[in-house]
């Protein structure tokens, strides 16, 4: 008897969502390695191994910024505009684009769609997804448009015509707001070391990028309600959680940083050298990747404090990875009030879901095991020391996109490895998590006895 083939929409209906929005993920890495492969998107006479612009395509879709290639010298004009188009599908989620589309073409979003959104997005309810959606996109829009022109404008003073200095303005506001970390001279921002409105605009986008777009989307609120309106404002938990961590490993990271390096880097230099310095590479390891110097010329123990702050990453719901500054914040105390006998963790008047701190404490585990793991296997397969190798293997799970320059050198098998890192990075952990998780209820009617482990 012939087993007749189910329809695809069928198929689409036995998925979950989880499983369904990770297959949307794989299907924009291979629309984004092919877009990658055309002949057009390089330079006359450049040829890019397959497992380099596969690397490159999932770089751009994951925000990450690693890459094996020299953008500026491998890519044609076409070839960049292609890999900004990857980063903003990146930056906002398939799902997010994707629906912002079928809502400006009039199409109806279903419940499938809300769900998808919700996964996408770390939603945790239905209301407000698609609302959501649409004002992430206009905002994002709104502020890359003025980059682009603040940046363009400036930039007249450092290239030859106005096209030339807008086309570089408008990819570096991209690479910035989108936390890519792309560049297009090879060096990063190193160039504009001592330009300190360069960094400052940079470092300004690299934070609207990176501290979530439901606290941005409530900041919009806030500022453009009426007096009366704005006196009984409130903001909601996670906008407080997330900006006060946020801002503190910033503060904290700029302060490690120059500390750490306080008599080999930084000697010498003036207090704004120093200030630009540490707090450019503290803002970077949010997510971004983007640097201002060589990070090699740091000490080891200042490049494995980065690589902390990197393993911890960008806020939920931002074009970031890594843990998220809310797990970070959530285990940080956790511990904390266990130490001190709690039984509940309290925060602004509000008492956090069990299940949130279990994800959290879940999410950070499971990281470490991924962080551990990958470690493990390239130290066995690559020549590098280990303090490169984890460098690069929490760059790629933070999807920051730092390096310590051995990622084009890296043999195949690493580069899938840091692939894997940089999109379980970008999905996230708890996402990927999901994909292996039973729908099937489970018959809940009985419970066996209880009995107490011994633990510590």
């Amino acid at each position: 008897m012939i087993k007749q083939r189910r329809p695809f929409y069928q198929w689409k209906n036995a998925l979950s969502p989880v499983r369904l929005l990770l297959l949307f993920y794989l299907a924009a890495v291979i629309f984004s390695t092919i877009l990658l492969s055309l002949p057009f998107a390089y330079k006359e006479g450049v040829h890019v191994a397959f497992i380099d612009i596969m690397f490159t395509a999932v770089s751009a879709l994951s925000v990450t910024g690693l890459s094996t290639i020299s953008i500026g010298d491998t890519l044609s004009v076409p070839g960049v505009f292609i890999l900004m188009i990857i980063l903003q599908l990146g930056a906002v989620g398939v799902m997010a684009l994707g629906t912002f589309i079928w809502l400006f073409l009039g199409k109806k979003i279903g419940l499938k769609e809300r769900r998808l959104i919700m996964t996408d997005q770390n939603q945790t309810k239905f209301e407000g997804a698609v609302k959501l959606i649409e004002q992430i996109v206009i905002v994002l829009l709104t502020i890359e448009f003025l980059g682009f022109l603040i940046l363009g404008t400036y930039f007249l003073k450092y290239y030859p015509d106005p096209g030339t200095a807008y086309y570089h303005g408008l990819f570096a506001t991209i690479s910035a707001i989108t936390n890519g970390g792309f560049d297009l001279n090879g060096s990063s921002l190193q160039p504009f070391a001592h330009d300190y409105f360069v960094q400052f605009v940079t470092m300004i986008l690299i934070i609207f990028g990176a501290i979530g777009f439901p606290v941005l989307i409530e900041l919009k609120t806030f500022i453009f309600s009426r007096n009366d309106s704005r006196r009984h404002f409130r903001f909601s938990l996670f906008a407080k959680v997330t900006s006060i961590t946020f801002f503190s490993l910033i503060v904290a990271g700029a302060i490690g940083i120059y500390l750490l390096d306080a008599n080999q880097f930084f000697k010498g230099k003036s207090w704004h050298e120093s200030l630009f310095y540490a707090l450019f590479q503290s803002v970077t390891t949010r997510s971004a990747g983007l640097n201002t110097m060589d990070v090699s010329q740091l000490s080891q123990e200042n490049q494995l404090f980065m690589s902390f702050l990197m393993f911890i990453g960008a806020s939920p719901s931002s074009a970031g990875g890594g843990i998220r500054t809310t797990t970070f914040a959530l285990v940080v105390i956790f511990i904390i009030t266990y130490a001190r006998g709690g039984r509940s963790i309290r925060l602004f008047k509000r008492t956090i879901f069990e299940e949130d701190l279990q994800k959290a404490v879940t999410v950070t585990l499971m990281a470490l095991a991924f962080v551990f793991v990958s470690l493990i296997i390239l130290m066995s397969i690559e020549p590098f020391s280990m303090m490169q190798i984890l460098f690069d293997v929490t760059s790629a799970f933070g999807t920051v996109g730092l390096s310590l320059g051995i990622t084009p050198d890296l043999s195949t098998f690493s580069k899938l490895v840091l692939m894997f890192l940089m999109f379980v990075g970008r999905v996230g952990v708890v996402t990927f998590l999901f994909m292996f998780k039973n729908d099937r209820k489970e018959n809940e009617k009985f419970q066996y006895p209880k009995e107490r482990m011994i633990i510590g």
